[in-house]
């Protein structure tokens, strides 16, 4: 039996911003249902790949593939509705919205409706009426989360969706995106400093260095050899 395309394809990727080259000749597939833990040192062009896959910044080189079909000249938001989720790094909460208000506004028909998110996020079903200046840090993290899923997207782009909150909301967080990953099925592409956490709940791992791959494979091997992922990462 022949093995299915993947549903994301990045070929010899060359990306950044005007001239400077953040990515140079970057290439990974991603299967549909798989998920990647996306890690380096900090300015090793992680947050630009996502960025490249948003069409957020300039293509320089190298093609991008989603379902078969080329990416370069596709606008962000028709990149959303061919079915790519982005939780950027900044949460984007709009003061003037209600936390309703901001899951129901992009909302696209899909298995993500308003019963299945609070199903998922209890804690936001009971804020649902409070403004998004009225959120803590882990509040206003789980509404962008929950946002991303109302746009029901086959491929969830996550940047950091655990910095700067306490342990208690990334152990949730991560049993989130857990489930996300191990029931839902969801394509997901994780970009995290907690290196050990994301590769505990990844299939597959991408390790950039300088905008390039230093590691590209299975998840478990640099999960199991610490010496290794600490001389890619740290």
């Amino acid at each position: 039996m022949s093995k299915s395309k993947p549903c994301l394809v990045v070929d010899s990727l060359c990306a950044g911003y005007g001239e400077s080259r953040i990515l140079d000749q970057l290439s990974f597939n991603l299967d549909e249902g798989q998920s990647l833990a996306l890690l380096g040192r900090n300015g090793v062009g992680k947050s630009t790949l996502l960025l490249s896959l948003m069409g957020l910044n300039t293509h320089q080189g190298g093609r991008i593939e989603w379902q078969s079909k080329s990416l370069l000249k596709v606008d962000t938001h028709q990149r959303a509705a061919l079915g790519i989720g982005w939780v950027p790094q900044e949460r984007y909460m709009f003061p003037s919205l209600t936390v309703e208000e901001h899951l129901t506004v992009i909302a696209r028909p899909g298995r993500w409706d308003l019963a299945s998110i609070y199903q998922l996020f209890p804690r936001l079903k009971e804020r649902q009426q409070n403004m998004g200046n009225q959120l803590s840090g882990g509040e206003q993290q789980m509404v962008a989360i929950a946002r991303a899923l109302m746009v029901n997207p086959k491929l969830l782009l996550l940047d950091e969706p655990m910095e700067g909150l306490a342990p208690i909301i990334v152990q949730e967080l991560l049993a989130v995106i857990k489930r996300l990953i191990q029931e839902e099925g969801l394509t997901v592409i994780m970009v995290e400093q907690h290196a050990r956490m994301t590769l505990s709940i990844t299939e597959q791992a991408l390790v950039l260095d300088r905008g390039q791959a230093v590691y590209y494979g299975s998840s478990a091997p640099l999960l199991a050899e610490p010496d290794n992922l600490e001389r890619l990462i740290f």
